[in-house]
């Protein structure tokens, strides 16, 4: 919810700024008559105590958003990369969540009759919690084509980083359709 509120406010500084810019471009090559200038500055000041008021309230909330664009670009942020960290007696493990992904699809890749694989990976207090979401051919049978998919899965990850694996969710999300070849009839 926060990266989304600074992302419109991102957006909105910057269309602000940016407008502004080209305004100020503008005027200073000559691009509006100083006859022009002085009616808009004359009648958006009728009340004066009422243009220093907009004008500090808008510097006040620009001020604000600088602020908060300054203090998110020199805060590190701890979830760049998201990892797996080991504690060994030789020292720390960190193994990108990114790697553990790969090492899911190339274990559920090894299941005959499977294609256009994607893995999302969670980590839990009960271990590593996989998502396999994967298309068939339809030649098989799916509960065994999963299961299969599962048991493989698990066993290599578990295998390759020593991490357990508390569960493997395979999603099948369709079949594929086998590209059909028509013979062309020469009469």
């Amino acid at each position: 919810m926060i990266k989304l509120l600074d992302r419109l406010l991102l957006f909105l500084y910057s269309v602000a700024i940016g407008a502004a810019s080209i305004i100020a471009i503008v005027a200073a090559s000559g691009g509006f008559s100083v006859k022009w200038l002085n009616e808009v500055v004359s009648e958006f000041t009728g009340d004066s105590r009422v243009v220093q008021g907009s004008v500090i309230g808008v510097a006040i909330i620009v001020l604000l958003i600088s602020m908060r664009f300054f203090v998110l670009s020199i805060r590190r942020d701890g979830n760049s990369a998201p990892s797996i960290n080991q504690r060994t007696e030789h020292g720390d493990i960190r193994i990108s969540v990114e790697t553990v992904e790969n090492l899911a699809l190339k274990a559920a890749s090894r299941t005959k009759g499977v294609k256009d694989l994607r893995a999302r990976v969670r980590v839990s207090e009960a271990g590593l919690g996989i998502l396999i979401r994967a298309f068939v051919d339809g030649e098989g049978s799916i509960p065994t084509l999963s299961e299969e998919m599962q048991r493989t899965v698990s066993q290599q990850i578990e295998e390759a980083t020593g991490i357990p694996v508390a569960e493997v969710s395979v999603f099948i999300a369709n079949v594929t359709q086998a590209p059909t070849t028509f013979k062309s009839r020469v009469e």
